[in-house]
């Protein structure tokens, strides 16, 4: 069962590329095992799988990673190829100063650059030439990707405290708040994220064979399932589990399991945008997804699963999660959405 859902808006924007370089993204969408029709739905949302697979099918189709939006056409390979100069780093700045060289070596170059002070250090983009990205889903990959691999290297997330952004807070400006759990600042003067230095003195975990594991699924996985072992959010999702048949823990249990004060624990969640109601609400609602596509199971049953004693309160709360009943949604999975009103 995948735990997370990848909202619609970032199907759609990874296929803008695609789209514009004549490609059928429909047969793209199919072969990830999405339905073309369940985008009709505004807030549909997907699996992490059939999101992971639907970047994989499109760089192999397009034989472009940076998939029709960026400068240039970076050749399927180009991201392993950086992944293999950086394993044998000794440090985590030193991966992130060697990937800035191996992407200087292509013009127009597409990286991003270290910058440091006393105590704080950015990851600065640095993209040149003209790109097609509509729905900035090439700005945030960039972004995400370097954060997420640097974190993968050394072991331990790298702890944002800003992400800036040089455009105006887009319409689906509120998933950033998921995607890089600190403070968000739109109209900057660049597009970078800042952290404490001492991560650059963090030392690279990985090993080779780690690394050609890691390569099977990534960057696709990078982008569509981050690794949230380590923040208090991913902690409080694994303690809740999936059983919502039963009563969920209680904030005061869930404090003591994470061995720290209630106050301390909101405190975190703020910084990481969210907070405890949210996590719950919003597990439910991919566990509901999830569930759907199971045609096995009914929705008085689904309803059960996710913790609603009655149907029609599952029902108002699907609806406001996204925008359908369970049973349109259903029906946009298998290709014959008529939007229920």
């Amino acid at each position: 069962m995948s735990d997370l859902t990848v909202s619609r808006h970032f199907v759609l924007a990874a296929m803008a590329g695609a789209e514009h370089l004549g490609f059928d993204t429909g047969e793209m969408l199919r072969e990830a095992g999405i339905s073309p029709d369940l985008l009709r739905i505004e807030m549909a949302r997907v699996s992490s799988d059939q999101f992971s697979s639907l970047l994989q099918i499109a760089w192999n189709r397009m034989n472009d990673e940076f998939m029709g939006m960026g400068p240039r056409r970076a050749q399927v390979g180009t991201f392993a190829t950086m992944c293999a100069l950086v394993i044998d780093c000794p440090t985590l700045e030193a991966v992130y100063r060697k990937a800035y060289q191996f992407s200087r070596l292509f013009d127009p170059m597409v990286a991003m650059k270290l910058e440091t002070d006393k105590q704080k250090v950015r990851l600065v983009t640095r993209m040149e030439g003209e790109i097609h990205d509509p729905h900035y889903f090439l700005r945030e990959s960039i972004l995400v990707i370097w954060h997420r691999l640097g974190s993968w290297l050394i072991g331990q997330p790298v702890e944002l405290e800003k992400a800036e952004f040089d455009y105006s807070r887009p319409a689906h400006g509120d998933e950033y708040r998921h995607i890089f759990h600190c403070p968000l600042e739109f109209e900057s003067d660049c597009t970078a994220l800042t952290f404490d230095k001492r991560f650059l003195t963090a030392p690279v975990i990985r090993d080779k064979p780690e690394m050609l594991q890691f390569l099977k699924t990534s960057p696709a996985d990078l982008l569509s399932r981050p690794d949230e072992s380590n923040t208090f959010t991913g902690r409080i999702r694994g303690l809740i589990g999936r059983d919502f048949s039963k009563p969920l823990p209680d904030f005061e249990w869930i404090a003591t399991e994470l061995h720290t004060s209630p106050q301390t624990l909101r405190r975190r969640l703020k910084q990481e945008n969210t907070s405890f109601q949210e996590i719950k609400d919003l597990l439910r609602r991919d566990m509901a997804i999830y569930y759907l596509s199971r045609q096995e199971l009914s929705i008085n049953d689904i309803a059960e699963k996710v913790g609603f004693t009655e149907p029609s309160t599952f029902h108002r709360a699907f609806k406001k999660w996204t925008g359908v009943t369970p049973g349109a949604y259903r029906e946009g999975e298998r290709g014959n959405l008529k939007i229920e009103r």
